[in-house]
């Protein structure tokens, strides 16, 4: 059975950093597209940051430059480090794999499995 743990979430000011953490279990994730992705209040599920088997990662526009996605396929663990944090960056964070290939990489409806999330504010 696939889980997917979130960790390191947590309250920052803007220009701050975080790394995000996703434990995986129960496969192995070597040859899973795995992702971030994120949720605010009133607003639809985003993908944030995707890495794919071969290591490519996908990064959305808003966070490119900001935002590190990688992942260490011993460990069964996906990161995400976030520097200059902003408040728009506020939301619920959720890990999410897919095994094999994804056709659009950042749409969430394209993961099976996903964690319960891990929340991140931004204060100005």
């Amino acid at each position: 059975q696939v889980q997917l743990v979130e960790s390191g979430g947590g309250s920052v000011q803007a220009g701050g950093s975080l790394t995000l953490s996703c434990a995986a279990s129960g496969e192995n994730f070597s040859n899973y597209c795995m992702g971030w992705f994120r949720q605010a209040p009133g607003k639809e599920r985003e993908g944030v940051a995707v890495i794919d088997s071969d290591g490519f990662a996908t990064y959305a526009e808003s966070v490119k430059g900001r935002f590190a996605i990688s992942k260490h396929n011993a460990k069964n663990t996906l990161y995400l480090q976030m520097n200059s944090l902003k408040p728009e960056d506020t939301a619920m964070y959720y890990c999410a794999a897919h095994r094999g290939s994804v056709r659009l990489l950042l749409a969430p409806y394209e993961y099976r499995f996903w964690g319960q999330g891990t929340q991140v504010t931004v204060s100005s």
